[in-house]
């Protein structure tokens, strides 16, 4: 296993299928991710316990949520739990699909303009449907989005390309990820705060074309509720509450 990150609430790991086997391998990806809820010791734990089983199930659920709702996520291979006699720490694990790609924190300044904004709009996309579904990523940062060129797309037929605006030859798909944070919410108001984090990581990480990425993601961030939801942002973004 390769330790790829950690944060506060999580390690992340690669780690390969030993088990992999020919007959198998629709279903067991040669590669997955392992995300493992660290322990506190500041915490009594039973307390400690109770608090990572729930945000790992809360976790798991949400991005199950997202999969129904045909929202590009992670699919969930696995989650375990501690059981109440179990003395190992790193037994509150989500097993997930790695999804190969660039990190849009990472690539998203180097980019050319067009593949820029074409990235954006397919992120306002994915994240007018996660709204639609009441999911509140909590963590909406370029960090946490990954353009992949060729991670579980299938070929888009004419009519579907002249209804998005996409190329059928264009095979790249906007990923989110890290969904530690998230819950659901019917609120416009938690709509709007997801989307004012956004904008902040967008004016921190891309400060120089931040005005014409959000541009092109409120572009593609169209659904019924979208135009409220933009509304309240200003008012979120005047109100001061949430800068730092």
């Amino acid at each position: 296993m390769k330790l790829l990150s950690q944060g506060a609430e999580a390690k992340i790991y690669l780690a390969k299928n030993l088990r992999k086997s020919a007959k198998s391998a629709a279903n067991s990806p040669a590669q997955f991710i392992i995300k493992t809820r660290i322990p506190k010791s500041y915490r009594h734990p039973q307390l400690d316990n109770q608090i990572r089983t729930r945000r790992t199930k809360s976790e798991s659920k949400i991005l199950t949520k997202a999969i129904q709702a045909k929202i590009n996520v992670p699919r969930i291979l696995n989650q375990t739990t501690k059981r109440p006699n179990d003395q190992t720490t790193d037994k509150f694990q989500i097993h997930m699909e790695f999804v190969p790609g660039d990190k849009l924190s990472q690539t998203l300044n180097d980019y050319p303009e067009q593949k820029q904004i074409t990235a954006m709009k397919k992120l306002g996309r994915q994240v007018a449907k996660l709204h639609a579904n009441n999911i509140i990523h909590s963590d909406l940062t370029t960090s946490n989005i990954i353009l992949s060129s060729s991670h579980r797309r299938k070929p888009i037929s004419q009519a579907k390309a002249d209804l998005t605006g996409e190329s059928r030859s264009h095979s790249e798909a906007i990923y989110l990820i890290d969904f530690g944070l998230s819950y659901i919410s019917i609120k416009i108001e938690d709509k709007a705060v997801d989307l004012h984090l956004l904008k902040q990581a967008l004016q921190a990480k891309h400060f120089q074309n931040w005005k014409k990425f959000f541009q092109a993601f409120c572009q593609g961030y169209k659904w019924q509720d979208s135009k409220a939801i933009l509304e309240r942002l200003e008012i979120v973004e005047k109100r001061g509450r949430y800068k730092h």
